[in-house]
């Protein structure tokens, strides 16, 4: 995923949202969203290449977010894969800060990364990229595409003020958000970030939904978290022309155990997207 903000404890009424789009070559397989069964339950979609993930949440209130830092420094010859980072966190017994404290002693093992974990009361940024330390984030809004943390590039602040703008506005609708992704409207020269890509090829990804014949955004994700617990989490996936080719949405609720969860969530017969928004749930 190589755009995404992040309203962490900034809205009244929803803990955590998040939209982002996952910017990948198109000839890379992926699996769509969906809880993975063969481990502890995980709901990701998934690199069918190195069987990772970008984005992935769990039951217990976990989730993390991993993208690629644009460095061009090749990984270490037997890197292990990023995409591992955010399933090993789920799957595992550590906390947070616990299991970023573990990475960071062996961070350098890895191609360049962003990461961001949290769970029910925290959450952590961390790269391996620079010589900070892990950090909790205070409640607010965030950027992350491909540097550091909230680093303006165009794209990044454009999406991050007009996501604000709607945090701002209390009730926030799904389409919203997905419209805020499927903004294609590439940053003109004159602007145009110098990350070390070739001019066409910083002109196409300068756009927050990147469309090339190679390389593009092949899926937006939104994922809305109320203070109940209640999580709804939406995926559309798109071809190399950049048209929507499938979607997916999963409901659940946040609890210690998955038959707690099942017990405890049902989600309400033909809510709607503006109603649940309006009704302060997570849909």
């Amino acid at each position: 995923m190589c755009l995404l903000v992040v309203g962490w404890n900034a809205h009244p009424d929803l803990r955590l949202v998040i939209a982002g789009n996952r910017d990948e070559f198109h000839e890379r397989p992926a699996a769509a969203l969906g809880w993975w069964n063969d481990g502890p339950p995980v709901l990701a979609g998934r690199d069918l290449k190195a069987s990772g993930t970008w984005l992935g949440l769990a039951r217990d209130g976990r989730f993390g977010i991993v993208t690629n830092f644009r460095d061009f420094d090749p990984p270490p010859a037997g890197a292990p894969t990023r995409g591992e980072l955010v399933p090993s966190y789920l799957r595992g017994e550590a906390g947070t800060a616990q299991y970023l404290a573990g990475l960071e002693r062996r961070a350098r093992e890895y191609g360049g990364f962003n990461l961001l974990l949290g769970d029910r009361d925290s959450l952590l940024y961390f790269s391996n990229r620079g010589d900070d330390p892990p950090r909790s984030l205070a409640p607010g809004i965030y950027g992350l595409s491909n540097q550091w943390l909230d680093t303006p590039w165009p794209k990044l602040t454009r999406t991050r003020e007009r996501f604000a703008a709607l945090l701002r506005g209390g009730g926030i609708a799904v389409e919203e958000l997905f419209a805020l992704l499927a903004d294609r409207i590439t940053t003109g020269d004159a602007d145009l970030p110098h990350t070390g890509l070739p001019e066409d090829w910083e002109r196409a990804v300068s756009a927050p939904f990147v469309v090339h014949e190679r390389y593009g955004t092949r899926c937006s994700t939104v994922v809305l978290v109320d203070r109940a617990g209640r999580t709804v989490v939406h995926e559309r996936r798109f071809d190399s022309a950049g048209v929507q080719s499938g979607a997916s949405r999963f409901a659940f609720a946040i609890g210690p155990t998955a038959s707690a969860v099942a017990a405890a969530f049902r989600e309400p017969a033909g809510a709607t997207a503006h109603a649940a928004a309006r009704d302060a749930s997570p849909e």
